[in-house]
């Protein structure tokens, strides 16, 4: 399952950490300790939470920003079947859906909550992992 510290989700999400935990505080998504005393993010509650703030951001703030070449975002749906799989990753309020082959789908680890980031060239869309991940 994937998680990613305060820092990382705040990123993802465009917003400080500061609103990460009080989200958390809220009851909005639920931060785990691990050994190390950091505090840690379930990826699929992330998933749903970018999916949620997609949608309330509506047309409005996807008509004030660009995006060109490279989102970064969080997986936030997969489905596979025996040939092909659809990835859909959420990368603030845009979301991006690509068709690719299973078995890349597979080589890459995509599920739910996987941070990764949406190449863009003219009407192909290549989804990949990001380096600056949390292991």
């Amino acid at each position: 399952m994937p998680q990613m510290s305060v820092a990382e989700a705040a990123g993802l999400l465009g917003v400080s950490d500061d609103t990460v935990r009080r989200w958390a505080d809220q009851g909005r998504l639920q931060l785990r300790k691990v050994d190390t005393g950091r505090a840690m993010v379930d990826g699929a509650q992330l998933a749903a939470l970018a999916q949620e703030l997609g949608a309330d951001l509506g047309g409005s703030a996807r008509a004030a920003r660009s995006a060109r070449n490279s989102l970064r975002g969080i997986v936030t749906a997969v489905t596979r079947d025996t040939v092909m799989a659809q990835v859909e990753l959420q990368a603030g309020p845009y979301r991006i859906v690509s068709l690719m082959s299973r078995e890349a789908a597979d080589d890459l680890g995509l599920e739910v909550g996987t941070v990764a980031c949406a190449s863009i060239k003219a009407t192909n869309v290549v989804i990949g992992l990001d380096d600056r991940r949390t292991p």
